[in-house]
Formats: structure tokens, sequence, C-alpha cells
């Protein structure tokens, strides 16, 4: 895809400003082979801001943001109810070997409290055992060893008992340092039982009653301040001092880690600027509310988040675009959370990280996307969509929220990788489109992508 006229209008003058790619980012976007098309129309444009709802360009974001009162709509996203056997219960994203690692997955919570994942293994990420190399997989099969699982992190799953085991590669424990360890059949982690348990590329957390712990790196600052423990440093499990308030609902850790609250309060520490809230400090090693209050749901990935709030998504984070005909990378951070416009109150949102491929003289961005569940049940998506990632029937990019077409039914989560998007319909079924190069649309074929939605084949 080259550029267009309009394109370059949009993205001189802000409607696009994250989702220009140059014609490069569009035509290396993927390497698969062939593509099913299917018979989907473009579903309905919506008013979304092109870039998720960020700020104007003088960085000011709405004041409204600051104190947030909830709306009326206090709904949540559709139970999931089984219709076969083969059904899903939860949906989580893989995470690759390192942050330039382009390999994408999902794993999903059977019913049966077992797991299955697809798509890239290079990081042991399937956990499917030493025998079964590092090939990826476009078969969904289930994780070794594992039973009776009540919650999942990315590859990390807390069982009935509260142990977690986790598989591929992470600060997984094996040592007293924190270090990362690659492990392709499930580990138990050397904790006591907890509650809950999030787990991000470098850093790990889990959490039993008012008290958490967290393990890894110290490159964020999300284990002591980096003035008195260096960014460089790895540690094993270090109490977390959290302030008094409701019982922990969730933990997720990117580059800022974030523990929702069963009272919808959230706090976060670590990297700038997904913070989610204002600091003199960079990073931000202490643990405390977002100004954002109310939260149903929240996603996290690298150093981008989005949450839900009475029917209205919220995002900040990083944003990465190109410079056009410039060798320079532009970089817009929003620090606060700053409102999407939805064409309905939304449940549930997902964001994804961006990257750069290539050298100086010839980097590529991969911008962002975006991905949410409305209280009907309809999935939406916005952004780069050069693999027909957002689900409309075409590769063109979404320059406002298309609907997802061709799904059998209502959806109860999303969620989005940069090339790929993976949904749980309310009868447990899975359904994924986009890119296919890793087998991460786990309908048994490799390298054939799909802009219109393809069941996942569960175990």
């Amino acid at each position: 895809m080259r550029f267009t006229r309009r394109l370059l209008d949009r993205y001189f003058f802000g409607a696009g400003v994250i989702l220009a790619a140059s014609g490069a980012a569009a035509s290396c976007a993927s390497t698969d082979e062939e593509v099913n098309s299917g018979s989907s129309d473009a579903g309905p444009e919506a008013s979304v801001a092109a870039d998720g709802g960020a700020p104007s360009e003088s960085g000011s974001v709405d004041a409204n943001v600051r104190d947030v009162t909830a709306p009326p709509f206090d709904g949540g996203p559709l139970p999931v109810v089984c219709a076969t056997d083969r059904c899903a219960t939860s949906l989580v994203t893989t995470l690759a070997v390192s942050s330039d690692d382009r390999s994408e997955g999902y794993c999903a919570l059977l019913h049966d409290g077992t797991v299955a994942c697809w798509g890239g293994n290079g990081a042991g990420q399937l956990g499917r055992g030493d025998d079964a190399g590092t090939s990826d997989s476009p078969t969904a099969e289930r994780v070794d060893g594992l039973s009776e699982v009540a919650e999942l992190s990315h590859t990390c799953a807390l069982d009935k008992s509260g142990s977690v085991w986790c598989w591929g590669t992470g600060p997984y424990l094996r040592n007293d340092t924190g270090e990362r360890t690659t492990e392709r059949t499930p580990l138990k982690l050397a904790l006591p039982p907890v509650e809950h348990v999030g787990m991000g590329r470098d850093v790990g957390c889990a959490s039993n009653g008012d008290d958490l712990v967290c393990w890894g790196s110290n490159a964020n600052g999300q284990l002591a301040p980096t003035t008195t423990t260096p960014a460089w440093t790895f540690l094993g499990p270090v109490p977390v001092d959290l302030p008094s308030g409701a019982p922990s609902r969730e933990i997720l850790v990117g580059e800022t880690a974030f523990v929702l609250r069963e009272d919808g309060q959230t706090l976060s520490w670590g990297a700038m600027p997904s913070l989610g809230r204002l600091s003199s400090l960079s990073p931000d090693s202490y643990a405390l509310p977002m100004d954002l209050v109310g939260l149903s749901s929240i996603d996290s990935a690298g150093d981008n988040a989005c949450a839900t709030v009475g029917g209205v998504g919220y995002c900040w984070g990083r944003l990465l675009r190109d410079a056009f005909l410039s060798f320079w990378l532009v970089v817009d951070d929003w620090t606060l959370p700053s409102p999407v416009v939805a064409p309905e109150p939304l449940v549930q949102i997902a964001t994804t990280r961006s990257f750069v491929t290539g050298g100086f003289y010839d980097a590529v961005v991969r911008p962002q996307r975006w991905c949410a569940v409305g209280a009907s049940g309809s999935v939406y998506c916005w952004g780069f969509n050069a693999s027909g990632q957002a689900g409309d029937g075409t590769k063109e990019h979404a320059y406002q929220a298309v609907k997802v077409e061709g799904l059998p039914t209502t959806a109860a989560q999303v969620k989005a990788m940069p090339d790929s998007t993976c949904a749980l319909l309310t009868n447990g079924k899975v359904y994924c489109w986009g890119s296919n190069y890793y087998g991460q649309l786990g309908n048994g074929k490799l390298r054939v992508p799909s802009i219109v939605p393809e069941e996942v084949v569960l175990p």
C-alpha cells in the first residue's frame, strides 16, 4: 500500500496520527501466503478518535478525566455459557522472548480447568515440552500437566490451590535472582499460595489478601526505587507497599504494573507514560491510585494501557509513528487516560504495543491498534490493519472503529496483538482473524491469513 492523498491529509492533520504507516510497513506487514477474504462487507463506521482517543496536539486532557464519575451504565461482559464440551472461558495473549520478537499466539482457559495454546513457540510459549521443539503451531493443544486452573496471565496459570505455574520465557523464579529462564513445560513457581498473579516479560507479581510481592528486573522501578536499587538489578520476590483499600481483583504487568481492586480503584507504578497519573518521578516506584476510578476492566501491552469505566473506554501511554520524509521517529506520550468515543457502551477494551523493525535508515514503525467489546456483544476494532486484523473484511487502516463482521454470536472478550485478533464468544468458541504467519489463528493452517473471523479448533 502506498500513501494516497487522503492518507497523507489524515496524517498531517492528525486524524490518523498513529495510523499512517509507510508503504514498507503496509507491504511488509505480513508474509502469509494467501488470504481468506470470506464474503464479509466492511462494518459501519463509528465515531471513534483515530488515535484511540488521544488528547489534542496541545497535550491538554479533558478536565473530566481528572475526576471521573461513572456514567449510569454499569453493565459488564456477557457471560460465557458453554454450548459444547470444547469450550473456553477465558482468553489471553502469549509473550514473545523479547520486545522486538514479532511472534504472536494465544492461550485459552478451557471449561475443564485445562489450558490450550496455539501460535508462536520460539520461547516455549505453547508449553508442549522439550520434545516439541520450537516449531510454531496453528493447532490449539493442551499445555502439559495443568489442571484445575482458575486464572491465566499470559503464559502463567494460577490453579485452585493457589499455586502458580509458568511456561515460555520469563522471570519464573528458577533461581533466587529473578532472572528470566525458558521453560517448555509448566514450572511451579517458588511462591506460597496466592490469590492472583500478573506476569510481564521481565516482571511478575502475585497477591494474597492485602499482600503483594513482585520479582524480576527493576528496569522500570517496579521492585524498588532506582535511586536505591539500580535498574539493572534482578531480584527475587520483594514486598510492594500498597495503600489500604479493597481487595485486589486483577494484576497486570507491562512497563507499568497495575492492581485493579474490587471497588474499581486502580493502583499503578513503574514507567512513564503508561503510569496513567501525574508524577514527578520517572520511573515511579510507588503504587498509588490513578485518578480514573470505577474501572471494570483494564488491559496493558508494553507501554500502553486501556480501561473501561461505566461503559466508556480510556487509553493512555506511548504512541510511535513515522515522521514522514524523515529518518526520525515521532513519539507521542499521553500520560493521562483519554476517552474513546464508541458507537455503544464498552465493557472491555484491548490494546497492543508498537514497535520498530529494520535499522536506523530503513526503520519501519508498526503502529498500535485496539479492539473492544460493546455492551451488545459486538466487537469493534480500529488502528493498523495491513493484515486484516480489524476484521471488517478489508486491509484499509481503520481510522474509525469498524464492527467485526462474521462472528456467529456475541462476544464476551477480545484480545489483540499487532497483526491478529481473537475473540471469545458467549458460547465458549474462539474466533481469530488477521495474520497467520505463526499459526496464531488456530485454524490448523500455517501462514494462511484471514481478513474475516475463523474458528479456532479447540481440543
